[in-house]
């Protein structure tokens, strides 16, 4: 491959990088989202009457706040973390920054495929009693 030919693939590259970063290109701009994060299994009725965690809380006795269903969820049944709000329940691309959260309520900031319904995660914070916390719980 001569000289020229590698640097116009090795351009071509870089410019298609840029545009696929663009947020525009992603679907739109930053947003911030609120809600809990929780997992596909509760937050769509696939074991849950209540968009909850609350028929997996009482069916197994290991699995005693929502964080743990969640992490159950996911781990043992097939379920992916959602940010389930009152309105919709969002994919998330961030699996393991979404697991430290499981079972809060949090701001999610991120950019928003429309097509998807996939939010890709900038950030994960805390929008319970300690307000402003950015760092996940142990």
């Amino acid at each position: 491959m001569t000289t020229r030919k590698t640097a116009a693939i090795l351009v071509a590259a870089l410019l298609a990088g840029m545009i696929a970063s663009y947020p525009a290109a992603r679907g739109g701009d930053e947003k911030t989202f609120k809600g809990e994060i929780a997992d596909t299994q509760c937050a769509l009725n696939v074991h849950s009457l209540s968009q909850s965690h609350k028929e997996m809380i009482e069916m197994k006795p290991e699995v005693k706040t929502n964080a743990d269903c969640a992490r159950y969820c996911v781990k043992d049944r097939g379920g992916r973390f959602v940010l389930q709000t009152p309105e919709k329940v969002y994919k998330l691309d961030a699996r393991v920054l979404a697991e430290q959260w499981a079972g809060l309520k949090v701001k999610v900031i991120g950019i928003l495929d429309p097509k998807t319904e996939t939010i890709t995660v900038r950030t994960i914070e805390s929008i319970s009693s300690n307000a402003g916390k950015t760092t996940p719980p142990k």
